[in-house]
């Protein structure tokens, strides 16, 4: 049995929940999120929660059943508070910006890089400090992920961008005789 899939997820206030046939829609303001559940789960929406279970006994269904719970949960989650990711440039000469819809980064490369940000995210650069913010888990971890790997961080002298809650194990250079 899922442990996670047995629980159930809490409807916060201002937060809308309706099922249309195996399609769980969520609605605050004017921010709107639609989770299909294919039929591999039972969805119920009563007493401000909303209880999953599995359609059957097969294996796929039990798979689905903890993914869907976690995934609605990530989705209120997401419409409510938000999610944010914090990347940190290290190395003398790397900078940021952000101009108009696009991250200029200078990575000691020979030309600079242009990563066109996404619709729903948005990027802030303060100092050497990139935050990646949006209401999608997937993608907002997708994005930081996408940043990190235009330099991800070398371990001699800890250059690269990496996620500020990283860490980077050094490695001890040459010694000389």
């Amino acid at each position: 049995m899922s442990r996670i899939g047995k629980l159930p997820v809490d409807i916060p206030s201002g937060v809308e929940v309706k099922l249309e046939g195996s399609k769980i829609v969520f609605k605050k303001g004017n921010v709107q999120k639609e989770l299909d559940t294919k039929d591999n789960v039972i969805v119920e929406v009563e007493d401000n929660q909303i209880k999953f279970s599995p359609k059957g006994e097969d294996r796929q269904s039990k798979a689905f059943w903890g993914t869907y719970r976690s995934i609605a949960s990530n989705i209120i989650t997401g419409i409510t508070v938000g999610f944010e990711k914090k990347l940190e440039i290290n190395g003398v000469g790397y900078r940021a910006s952000v101009k108009g819809n696009t991250l200029d980064m200078a990575l000691g490369f020979s030309h600079p890089i242009n990563y066109e940000i996404p619709k729903d995210i948005t990027i802030t650069v303060e100092k050497n400090i990139i935050t990646v913010k949006g209401d999608d888990k997937q993608q907002v971890g997708q994005v930081a992920a996408d940043i990190r790997s235009f330099r991800p961080p070398e371990p001699y002298k800890g250059k690269g961008v990496k996620y500020a809650d990283e860490t980077i194990i050094r490695k001890a250079g040459k010694t000389g005789k």
